[in-house]
């Protein structure tokens, strides 16, 4: 068994945890807020008081963070964890904090630690069955030496370099929030000519706006809206002046959405009079 840290344990970070506890492997955690980290710590993980404490000796640090400040903050702040990963560590970065972010942090990582960008498509109940879809970037053998781990989390695809897995999380995450907020905008036509929303969703599951369908009448997932508008902020931010005009009025959507902490799918929520 593979000895691992896992720095963030939210939603998605805690459900990472522990399938990798589940799947036998040694598991020390750290969370910001500590309280984030009860529910592993009873599953068996162990807690540590910083990041560099999680990540000594560790043979694979994972980190499951909200956005490029948080990576930077977790790694190289005070205390952070790149000081302390010995030569020969893998870490691996599966937050969605695209592909320029992850080439940089490479650049920064100490000598002989080696980096995989490895986000992950699915939610937080894919996680707990191992039926995430991870998107690896990186050196051939550093991601075939983590593969093992990666695939107790789901099945594994490995992109190319450092940082395409992180580029290709960002395609998938353009697509299901442009889906989700077309899906909003057709129930938005529906209401206006006098189709009820239940007809209206079952002719757009069968139409080319199915796929997004289920994700957008979710009533278990956790991707918040302000999450989301950060990830379509990282899509632009590659773009570097490319039009997107979809994109671009998806994170309007999200922008205007009226409770930034909820779910994406509370976009094609009808609101109450």
């Amino acid at each position: 068994m593979t000895k691992i840290a896992v720095l963030g344990t939210g939603r998605m970070g805690g459900a990472i945890a522990h399938r990798l506890l589940a799947c036998g492997h040694p598991v020390t955690v750290w969370n910001r807020t500590p309280s984030r980290t009860e529910a592993v710590r009873r599953a068996g993980a162990h807690v540590a008081a910083s990041p560099a404490e999680a990540v000594a000796g560790v043979e694979v640090a994972v980190t499951m963070l909200a956005d490029p400040a948080a990576v930077d903050a977790v790694l190289f702040g005070p205390d952070g964890a790149a000081a302390a990963l010995a030569p020969g560590t893998c870490l691996v970065e599966m937050s969605t904090i695209g592909p320029a972010a992850v080439r940089a942090l490479a650049g920064r990582l100490p000598e002989g630690v080696h980096l995989v960008d490895a986000p992950v498509g699915g939610s937080v109940t894919a996680a707990a069955a191992g039926r995430l879809r991870v998107l690896a970037g990186g050196p051939t053998a550093a991601v075939e030496r983590v593969a093992p781990v990666l695939a107790a989390l789901g099945a594994v695809r490995h992109l190319g370099a450092t940082g395409s897995g992180a580029a290709a999380k960002l395609v998938l995450n353009a697509a299901l929030l442009v889906g989700v907020v077309g899906v909003a905008d057709a129930l938005t036509v529906a209401r206006a000519v006098g189709v009820d929303r239940d007809t209206a969703l079952d002719l757009l599951d069968a139409g080319p706006l199915g796929a997004a369908v289920p994700r957008a009448t979710a009533a278990d997932a956790d991707f918040p809206v302000t999450l989301a508008h950060k990830d379509l902020g990282l899509v632009l931010d590659e773009l570097a002046g490319v039009d997107a005009p979809v994109v671009r009025a998806a994170r309007a959507a999200l922008a205007a959405a009226s409770d930034p902490t909820a779910d994406i799918a509370t976009l094609t929520t009808p609101e109450q009079p």
